[in-house]
C-alpha cells in the first residue's frame, strides 16, 4: 500500500473512531455490493459505447483509491450534524449561518465541531487562484444566467438512473413532487449563487452555499444511519459518499474534458482553467477529498470513467423511475404569466430532450422505458430554443471581448441571476427526518 493509499485508508477507517454511533457498525474492510471491479460486473461505464472498462480497472493505484472513497462520508460535516439531537435542527442551522455571515468567532458557545467544519473550509488548498476562480465564474454567468434554467432538471435527474447512488434521494421523501421541486431549484441555486463575483470568498454567499449543502447531505447521512432498518450498508455502504458528489460537482468539466481531448489537447487554456478552478473550489468547499480533484483532461476523464467502472448499475423502477418520474412532473416555476407559462413549457422539452442526449446517449427507447418519453414536438422545442440561447450567449460573449460593453453586458448578467434566485425562492438545504421512507427495491 502506497503512503497516500495508506492515508485515505485511516481517515475512512477513522470515522468508526470519530463516530461510533453512526460508523461502528461499518465493515470497511469489506465492499459493498455497489462495489464492482470484477471484470464481468454490470457498471455504470457499461452504458458508454467505445469505451473499454479494462483499461480504466487496469489501474491498480487509482482503482484502490476510489474503492476507499466510496465509503468515505465528511467526517468533519457528520460530527457537526451529529449534534442535531442535543443542539436541535433549528440552532445547529442557525449557528452554522452565524458562522458563516459573522465568522465562528461570533458564534456564542460555538461547539467545537462547528469550529472544525469552518476553519476546514476557510483554510484555501495551496492550489487553489482567486483571481481564476473569479475570472471562471464570470465565464459561467453566461450559462447560468441563459442556459442553466433549462437544463438544470435534466442534469439533476441524470443521478438517479442507478439504484446504487440514487437510494439516499428516494429516502429522504424526495419522491413526491414537492419535494422533488425544492431539491431541484436548491441545485440550481447553489450553483447559480456561486457564479456571482466573489461568491466563493470567505463571506460570500457562495461559501455559505457550500456550508449549507454541506451540512445538508451530513444530515442526511446522520438521519438514515441513526434510524433501525433505514439503511443496508452491506449494499450500498455510506450514504452519500464523496466519490457520489463528484459527478454533481464536476460534470461541465467533464464534458470539457472530453472536448479538449477529443480536439488533440492535453491541457487547459486560460479561459477553460478558470472553468475548471471555479469547479474544483467550488467542491472543495462541499468537502471533496484534493485527490478527487483533478486538474488536467486527462487525470479528469479517467477520475470520472474510473468512478463509473467501479459503480455497479442496476435500474430499479420503484426506486430510479419514481425519482425520474416525481422530478419531471415537479413544477419548478408558479409564474402565471403569459410568458412564465411558455417558458415552462419550452423548460419540460428542453431537459428532457437534453437528458436523453447527455446521459442515454440519445436512446428514445431506453428514454421511454424510464419514464422520460420524448417525441417530435419535444425535439422541435429543443431545437429552436438552444439556437435562440445560442444566439443569446453569443452575443454575450462576443461583449465581453470589447472593454465598453464588458462591464455592462457582465452586470445584466448578474440582475439576470439574481431574478433567478428570487424565482427560486429561499433554499432552505435542510433534509427533515420525518419525512424519510424506507425503500425497498
Amino acid at each position: 500500500m502506497t503512503a497516500a493509499l495508506d492515508t485515505i485508508a485511516r481517515q475512512v477507517r477513522d470515522q468508526a473512531t470519530a463516530l461510533p454511533d453512526l460508523f461502528g457498525r461499518f465493515d470497511f474492510d469489506r465492499p459493498p455490493e455497489r462495489w464492482a471491479a470484477e471484470a464481468e460486473a454490470v457498471s455504470e461505464l457499461g452504458g458508454v459505447k467505445g469505451i473499454d472498462r479494462a483499461a480504466y480497472l487496469g489501474d491498480a493505484d487509482l482503482v484502490a483509491r476510489i474503492r476507499e472513497y466510496t465509503m468515505l462520508g465528511d467526517r468533519t460535516g457528520d460530527a457537526y450534524a451529529a449534534l442535531m439531537p442535543k443542539l436541535g435542527f433549528q440552532r445547529s442551522v442557525a449557528m452554522l449561518v452565524e458562522a458563516c455571515d459573522k465568522g465562528v468567532e461570533a458564534v456564542e458557545d460555538a461547539p467545537p465541531e462547528l469550529v472544525a467544519l469552518i476553519r476546514e473550509m476557510e483554510a484555501k488548498p495551496d492550489w487553489v487562484d482567486m483571481e481564476l476562480v473569479e475570472e471562471g465564474a464570470a465565464y459561467e454567468r453566461n450559462a447560468t444566467a441563459n442556459l442553466a434554467p433549462f437544463l438544470i432538471r435534466g442534469a439533476f435527474i441524470a443521478t438517479f438512473l442507478n439504484k446504487y447512488s440514487a437510494l439516499p434521494m428516494a429516502l429522504t421523501g424526495t419522491l413526491g413532487h414537492a419535494t422533488a421541486a425544492r431539491r431541484v431549484k436548491e441545485t440550481a441555486t447553489f450553483f447559480a449563487t456561486t457564479a456571482l463575483p466573489g461568491a466563493l470568498r470567505r463571506f460570500g454567499p457562495g461559501f455559505k452555499a457550500a456550508a449549507m449543502v454541506r451540512l445538508m447531505h451530513s444530515m442526511v447521512r446522520v438521519n438514515v444511519l441513526s434510524r433501525p432498518g433505514m439503511w443496508d450498508a452491506d449494499t450500498y455502504g455510506v450514504p452519500i459518499p464523496q466519490l457520489d458528489q463528484m459527478p454533481a460537482g464536476l460534470i461541465p468539466i467533464y464534458f470539457l474534458s472530453q472536448d479538449v481531448l477529443k480536439s488533440g489537447r492535453t491541457s487547459f487554456n486560460r479561459l477553460e482553467r478558470g472553468r475548471v478552478e471555479l469547479a474544483r473550489y467550488r467542491c472543495f468547499l462541499l468537502g471533496l477529498p484534493e485527490d478527487l480533484l483533478a486538474d488536467t483532461p486527462q487525470q479528469i476523464v479517467r477520475i470520472w470513467r474510473t468512478r463509473s467502472a467501479t459503480l455497479r448499475y442496476e435500474y430499479d423502477d420503484p426506486i430510479c423511475g419514481g425519482l425520474l418520474r416525481a422530478t419531471m412532473e415537479a413544477e419548478l416555476s408558479t409564474d402565471p404569466s403569459p410568458a412564465g407559462r411558455v417558458k415552462r413549457r419550452l423548460e419540460r422539452s428542453v431537459s428532457r430532450v437534453f437528458f436523453v442526449k447527455a446521459f442515454l446517449n440519445g436512446d428514445t427507447e431506453r428514454a421511454d422505458g424510464v419514464g422520460v418519453p420524448v417525441g417530435r414536438r419535444d425535439h422541435l422545442i429543443y431545437g429552436a430554443t438552444m439556437l435562440a440561447l445560442a444566439g443569446r450567449m453569443t452575443a454575450y460573449r462576443v461583449a465581453s471581448r470589447i472593454p465598453v460593453l464588458r462591464h455592462l453586458a457582465d452586470r445584466r448578467l448578474v440582475r439576470r441571476i439574481n431574478r433567478q434566485l428570487a424565482g427560486y425562492g429561499r433554499a432552505e438545504f435542510r433534509s427533515d427526518a420525518a419525512h424519510y421512507r424506507p425503500a425497498t427495491a
